[in-house]
């Protein structure tokens, strides 16, 4: 079977189409609720910021240097991670002399980032069928 066809012969999709109009219709007026929020991911989803996300669970607060030999950088390019962590609200930063010092935002980023690592970690993957 060619890779093309392999998906146009699964079993995964209606085979008529029917919708249930009342729980449509509820979901419809509040699923733009979350817009906004696949900004949140789209940060997260590059591997070193969230490895600076994830250390950050692990220490309240690290200085740019710091970040910049944790993730084997320059600490302009630490800088850059940390400075869109914090444009886009998940992290804070705070100025002591000539250093530089970011923790997370607030609790919910850590609760973010400590929950995808431990889906990580039970073995789920991308890509692999959760059909048993």
């Amino acid at each position: 079977m060619s890779k093309n066809n392999k998906y146009l012969s699964t079993n995964d999709t209606c085979e008529t189409f029917c919708f249930d109009e009342e729980k449509v219709n509820r979901v419809k007026r509040r699923v733009d609720e979350v817009s906004g929020v696949e900004l949140l991911f789209k940060a997260l989803a590059d591997a070193t910021r969230i490895k600076i996300a994830f250390a950050l669970t692990i220490e309240e607060e690290l200085c740019v240097c710091d970040v910049a030999n944790i993730i084997g950088s320059s600490t302009a390019t630490a800088s850059h991670h940390l400075r869109l962590l914090r444009d886009m609200g998940l992290a804070k930063h705070r100025k002591e002399g000539k250093l530089v010092f970011y923790s997370l935002a607030d609790e919910h980023v850590h609760q973010l980032v400590s929950i995808a690592s431990i889906h990580s970690k039970e073995g789920v993957h991308i890509g692999e069928s959760n059909r048993k």
